[in-house]
């Protein structure tokens, strides 16, 4: 796995961001997108599915998608797909190496 493409990033512009003002998962800790190192199995699947649901009521899912697929978000649930999910959405497999 690697880290975000800094180069895709919209840059230092508030309008690239107002959106994230919506979101359902303002507020939330990190811990709830991101699971701690080292957790598997069931708890990692039980944190994942945690995680869609609260991006499911999203008003802003499709934004927070768009961004972690247009910038490589490499971790964590981002507008309701995980980290392998959007790799198979886009036909990427820069984490699997």
């Amino acid at each position: 796995m690697g880290t975000a493409k800094v180069s895709h990033l919209p840059g230092r512009a508030e309008h690239h961001w107002i959106w994230q003002a919506e979101a359902a998962c303002r507020g939330v800790g990190p811990e709830v997108f991101f699971p701690p190192v080292g957790v598997r199995g069931q708890e990692r699947e039980a944190r994942e599915e945690a995680a869609k649901a609260l991006c499911a009521v999203c008003p802003v899912r499709a934004r927070c998608l768009e961004h972690a697929l247009r910038v490589a978000e490499p971790y964590g649930v981002w507008g309701g797909l995980t980290e392998k999910e959007r790799q198979a959405a886009t036909g990427s497999d820069a984490a699997a190496a």
